[in-house]
């Protein structure tokens, strides 16, 4: 059901109509994972994981840096946004990589003179909603969010308490999602993931078994495997706080509670 111009869930006039009909291309039947850890595989994860910590430092270092009042981020000045643009700013959701993929040049606005992609926080905001809409038409505990980047695991695991939906952060264990056998094997309905890249094994596990993946994708990313994209900094720690932030309390909204919190309440303290 994935395309591979991510097209399979696009903002469109009618949400609940793209959520239906992704929801009934979602298949349940999990297959039995033929292969397990290997101490090799273990090892290098832990190396990807070293280096995606790395550059998690470098991303947040980056964002807290950012004199970003005066940013040229959306084409529309006047775009009616969830929160000022400014907070969004002072966030660094905007601030993208030096790298850029064909997948997501559509979501950036331009390049700045040092190099870095600056997204459009415009299509941020309005992906957030879409990904609200899609989420409030399934049962919270059928939700699966995970998060390998070290700034994204205190803000996804508070999004999961805040909706009722559960969390697999750090490390995904291989055969989560396709393998009956093992003790922590789950069968989700959607699959939340704060970077298709940190996330790799949880976006094939969700593949594999038909499940729809909603990712935070930041410049950088290929979004072939990706169902609904929303567009943001997915290293940053305060980036992720307020995006996590806002679709936990949009997808509230979205089901008529009355539930609201605070950014405050996603921000992992240092």
């Amino acid at each position: 059901m994935t395309d591979k111009d991510n097209d399979a869930v696009e903002v469109v006039d009618d949400d609940s109509e793209v959520a239906d009909e992704v929801a009934e291309d979602v298949e349940a039947t999990a297959e039995a994972d033929a292969e397990t850890t290997e101490p090799v595989a273990e090892a290098a994860e832990e190396v990807d994981a070293d280096d995606g910590a790395a550059a998690d430092e470098a991303a947040e270092a980056e964002a807290e840096a950012e004199p970003t009042f005066d940013e040229d981020v959306m084409p529309d000045e006047e775009a009616d946004l969830l929160i000022p643009v400014e907070d969004y700013l002072s966030a660094g959701v905007h601030i993208g990589t030096q790298q850029k993929t064909e997948d997501m040049e559509r979501f950036i606005h331009r390049v700045r003179d040092d190099g870095l992609y600056v997204l459009d926080v415009s299509q941020t905001d309005s992906r957030i909603r879409t990904a609200a809409d899609f989420l409030a038409n399934y049962d919270p505990e059928q939700i699966l969010v995970t998060s390998s980047r070290q700034y994204g695991r205190f803000p996804a695991t508070k999004f999961a308490d805040a909706v009722g939906a559960r969390a697999r952060t750090g490390r995904f264990i291989p055969g989560t999602l396709t393998n009956p056998d093992y003790a922590g094997y789950i069968e989700p309905d959607v699959v939340v993931v704060t970077d298709p890249i940190g996330d790799a094994q949880a976006v094939k596990e969700a593949i594999t078994v038909g499940i729809p993946v909603i990712a935070m994708c930041d410049s950088n990313n290929q979004t072939s495997n990706v169902d609904l994209v929303v567009p943001t900094n997915n290293k940053g720690r305060r980036a992720l706080s307020v995006v996590y932030w806002l679709l936990a309390n949009e997808t509230l909204d979205r089901r008529g509670s009355d539930t609201v919190y605070a950014l405050e309440d996603f921000e992992d303290e240092i």
